[in-house]
């Protein structure tokens, strides 16, 4: 049985409003988890449960770790995350609440994951990638199953972009529905635009240092997978301020009382900010509303004043 729920697709009356188009909402951040990553966090840890293994290893800037604790936890499996000192004390606090082992390490995901990797030497040791894995990606389009058969008409895709994780499932469930011509909207923050920049470069391209205070976007590099999306699927890559990125997170919760962080902000502020000529092209956006637990209301209006000031 799937460790993820079925989301609500709703009608967004203000966002439809505000941009003069037809907004329909997937509201992943309402998975016990608190974001989209337990559809395919929760679909590999069951896979390595049927394989034998025994303890989970995770490396993650804050919801994936929550994602596998909360697997491990209703498997009856032990575990671990490994996170980046960027990583904020909401998300390491969910992480511990969940019952599983954080330890702090590294400046960026990617010293906390080669932390993780030096785990692994156990064979009863699974590592749990937060979004590099094929299996993930089929759990992550499952969203997009739950729209198909919603009957909700819509002409685009608008998400958050990390490590790419998110979008390789989304594209992978369009083309398993035959929405293989819905565009996706990919957006980023400035400061962890590593999508957008391989996009420009015509190669992978690893950030120097992640920047922006959407640490969820922290991946200095995305996944092979998601770059070689950009070449067989039509992504369009744009990026957000962090500023619009919190704003959005603040105007979304006074419209639909619900909380999300700036990593998911930042697919809100395609419609919420000036950054509304990216969608102009669309009657009927879809946004998924990726969620996250680790940020507080608190937190993202101090980071707003630090920003403006």
């Amino acid at each position: 049985m799937p460790l993820h729920i079925e989301t609500p697709i709703i009608e967004s009356r203000p966002l439809s409003v505000l941009s003069n188009k037809s907004v329909s909402l997937k509201l992943e951040a309402l998975q016990p988890s608190g974001s989209f990553k337990l559809r395919g966090v929760g679909a590999l840890c069951e896979a390595h449960v049927r394989q034998g293994k025994k303890r989970f290893v995770s490396s993650s800037g804050g919801n994936a770790g929550i994602a596998v604790a909360y697997a491990g936890r209703k498997l009856s499996i032990p575990v671990t995350v490994v996170v980046p000192e960027t990583t904020t004390a909401r998300a390491k606090a969910l992480i511990e609440q969940e019952g599983a082992n954080v330890i702090v390490h590294g400046a960026s995901w990617m010293e906390a994951n080669a932390l993780a990797q030096s785990m692994l030497e156990d064979p009863e040791v699974a590592f749990v990638h937060p979004f590099d894995n094929a299996t993930m990606w089929t759990g992550h389009a499952t969203m997009i199953d739950e729209v198909a058969r919603s009957g909700v008409e819509f002409d685009s895709v608008i998400l958050s972009v990390g490590g790419g994780g998110l979008m390789s499932g989304v594209v992978e469930g369009l083309h398993r529905n035959g929405l293989q011509h819905i565009p996706v909207v990919a957006i980023e923050t400035e400061g962890a635009q590593s999508l957008n920049r391989a996009v420009e470069a015509g190669k992978l391209i690893e950030l120097d240092a992640i920047t922006s205070i959407a640490t969820s976007l922290g991946a200095k590099m995305v996944c092979e997978r998601a770059f070689e999306l950009t070449k067989q699927h039509d992504i369009r890559c744009h990026t957000v301020t962090d500023l619009e990125a919190l704003d959005a997170c603040e105007r979304f919760l006074l419209d639909h009382r619900l909380l999300v962080e700036p990593a998911c902000g930042a697919s809100l502020a395609a419609l919420y900010s000036r950054e509304q000529q990216l969608v102009a092209d669309f009657k009927a956006p879809l946004v998924i509303v990726c969620g996250g637990a680790t940020a507080t209301l608190e937190q993202i209006q101090e980071w707003k004043k630090r920003y403006q000031a």
